[in-house]
């Protein structure tokens, strides 16, 4: 019973999908990152993109990879979404799933991959992916429907490291500024549907049985 209460957004997709046409070309690439080196782990992410993954198999979706892509460290992060970009060519439908930490900086969202390690706000762009990386594969497919799914609204993991974004002339003075709570508002692109697990700058809860409760 727990779980099928936990599947509701595999439930949405599999009901919208199942009377669309049969011959569509669907896209997605579904990745589940969990397995944290230098912040704290989650148990959630890779159960729920194996769950998703097999939904989405069974609707009619063909998966890069194969399958659920789990704990990604940054050039692997890089080169599957680049290969999402690449099957996406031709395609009727794109959609790309994400489960893990995620942050806001300078209202940008980054989904971080499970090798970062950031101790500047300089470091985020070459450790982690800028969202509309992703958002820019989708748009320039041409595809008729892209959904983009983000679970990954979760407290900052980095939030007591205080990274750097100014010194003083002096070097005496630093300012500092932590990254925001939750994910910020995206714009989507016509076409296109956004869905987070909660509102913009707010988080989501989690659960401590397997599943988060948004998937």
């Amino acid at each position: 019973m727990a779980r099928l209460l936990l599947c509701s957004l595999c439930f949405l997709l599999a009901d919208v999908f199942s009377t669309a046409a049969l011959a569509e070309k669907r896209i997605a690439l579904v990745i589940g990152n969990g397995a944290y080196r230098n912040v704290s782990r989650l148990d959630n992410p890779a159960n729920d993109a194996r769950l998703l993954a097999g939904t989405l198999q069974s609707i009619g979706f063909t998966l890069v990879g194969g399958g659920a892509q789990l704990d990604l460290d940054k050039p692997a992060f890089d080169k599957v979404v680049q290969e999402f970009g690449v099957q996406l060519r031709g395609a009727d439908v794109g959609l790309f799933y994400y489960a893990g930490h995620g942050v806001q900086v300078r209202g940008s969202n980054y989904l971080i991959p499970v090798d970062a390690n950031p101790t500047r706000e300089a470091d985020v762009d070459f450790q982690m992916l800028d969202m509309t990386l992703v958002q820019r594969q989708m748009e320039g497919a041409g595809t008729k429907l892209n959904l983009v799914i983000l679970d990954a609204c979760r407290n900052n993991p980095f939030g007591g490291r205080m990274l750097v974004i100014a010194r003083g002339r002096d070097n005496e003075t630093v300012r500092v500024r932590d990254t925001a709570s939750g994910l910020a508002q995206m714009q989507a692109s016509e076409g296109t549907l956004i869905s987070f697990a909660t509102q913009p700058g707010n988080v989501a809860q989690d659960r401590t049985d397997g599943f988060s409760p948004y998937t």
